[in-house]
């Protein structure tokens, strides 16, 4: 029996869509999923929907088990085959709200500050540590299990668990799977409203091939052709560029304008939303050109919007998933159980996975990790060969990469200064912030996340 140990089980909606998956493949219908949490009502509530799902759609063939709490946490992940990881440490209050008040005391404004930013620094930094105990457990109890990271910062997050631990890890994120999807529908030539179905795979079927390499949430679309292997790229940006002129500074939204600008001024389209990529590159988001927000339509503290809004919208989504006898499932986008059922069954399998780079792209530091397609059996996962990136693109990521292993450096080694480096090397920080003001505005984070982080000398 293969067991799938799910760590943040408490994430229902996330782990209907993982486990459901793997209810829907018939090498894994007979798994065991092994829940862990540290919050007993939603670990509850988890699993009663996965055990709705097990008999409606399974025959009840999985096994279901619940371990709620640190003392219980090494037998949820002894015996493992694959360990999902999903927290998220501190949640939004009070970790969250710290991320961005703080910050916002020193005039710094952030959108989502969950991969990069000084956000994203310090929510990597309570992170880190607990991943780590993950994976000594792992260590201990399932030596052979391969970790498929979903928490966010990514990069930082796998970067940690690959220097810090001897885990097998991947990072896993849905931008590559969506990146053309959002591209044609940034340009008006894909209406996901007009679906009859689920629209990324209707999208799918329309048979375009891409390319796509760089770093999470900033990797690239080095090439898109059509189904006949046309390269559709040189109208793709003469669309975006008259899509920029028309809507910058306009009346009407458009919700992607940023990275259509992106596109224009480096050439390649990037993976990741215009709200995130917002706050990665020093340009967009400036109190001496205020003007910018609305111009390209940037949403401003849209993460603890999004928080507020995803807590009381649980109260009806909690009805229709954790309280509903005919709930169902069937197949989603997530790579999750896909690739494990590529390594059970020796079924090839291709990915955009995040691996340490070891030469992988040519133009990146070996000990950064990289978001690269990636092929997936019973050797398990194998990122492809990529070469050099464009040489701005390559430019681009270096000034993510560097606060990432800055980051990753303070969480190994525990010296306070490395946090400054990172934060002082963060493109949107540096841009808008003095050295002085940029080492105190840490000081204060440290100080307001208190037992959350580790001691740091």
């Amino acid at each position: 029996m293969i067991k799938i140990t799910f760590m943040g089980a408490g994430s229902t909606v996330f782990a209907k869509n993982i486990l459901g998956d793997c209810m829907c493949r018939e090498a894994l219908k007979d798994s065991h999923f092994a829940l862990y949490d540290i919050d007993k009502n939603r670990l509850e509530e988890s699993a009663k929907m996965l055990s709705v799902l097990n008999s409606n759609i399974n025959n009840n063939r999985a096994k279901i088990t619940t371990h709620l709490g640190v003392p219980n946490r090494k037998k949820a992940l002894k015996g493992a085959n694959f360990v999902v990881n999903a927290i998220q440490v501190g949640g939004y209050e009070p970790s969250t709200v710290i991320d961005f008040e703080i910050p916002k005391k020193y005039g710094l404004r952030q959108t989502i500050a969950d991969t990069l930013g000084i956000g994203g620094i310090f929510r990597a930094l309570r992170t880190i540590p607990v991943m780590l105990d993950f994976g000594h457990e792992m260590e201990e109890v399932c030596p052979d299990a391969w970790l498929l990271n979903y928490t966010n910062p990514m990069s930082m997050l796998t970067g940690a668990m690959l220097q810090g631990t001897n885990v097998k890890t991947v990072g896993l994120c849905h931008s590559v799977q969506v990146c053309a999807y959002s591209l044609l529908a940034a340009l008006k030539l894909f209406d996901p409203y007009q679906c009859k179905g689920n629209s990324i795979h209707e999208f799918d079927s329309l048979g375009y091939r891409t390319e796509i390499a760089g770093i999470n949430h900033m990797a690239w679309l080095l090439s898109i052709r059509d189904k006949n292997g046309k390269d559709i790229y040189p109208e793709m940006r003469k669309l975006g560029r008259k899509i920029v002129k028309k809507y910058r500074g306009g009346k009407e939204k458009h919700g992607n304008l940023l990275r259509l600008e992106l596109m224009d001024k480096f050439g390649y389209y990037v993976t990741e939303s215009s709200e995130h990529n917002a706050e990665y590159t020093p340009y967009w988001i400036k109190n001496a050109y205020p003007e910018l927000i609305d111009e390209y339509f940037i949403p401003l503290d849209e993460y603890p919007r999004r928080c507020v809004n995803q807590i009381e919208g649980w109260k009806k989504r909690h009805k229709e998933i954790c309280e509903n006898p005919a709930l169902t499932h069937s197949l989603s986008h997530e790579y999750g159980s896909g690739i494990i059922n590529a390594i059970v069954t020796n079924t090839p399998y291709e990915i955009g996975g995040n691996v340490l780079n070891n030469g992988l792209i040519t133009n990146l530091p070996s000990n950064a990790v990289v978001e690269v397609p990636c092929l997936v059996n019973s050797n398990g996962i194998q990122g492809t060969f990529v070469g050099a990136l464009p040489p701005q693109c390559a430019a681009l990521n270096m000034t993510n990469i560097n606060v990432h292993l800055l980051t990753i450096e303070a969480a190994l080694t525990l010296k306070k200064e490395h946090i400054y480096h990172a934060a002082m090397l963060d493109p949107h920080t540096a841009a808008e912030m003095k050295i002085d003001d940029i080492i105190s505005m840490c000081d204060d984070l440290i100080e307001a996340h208190g037992n959350m982080l580790p001691k740091y000398k």
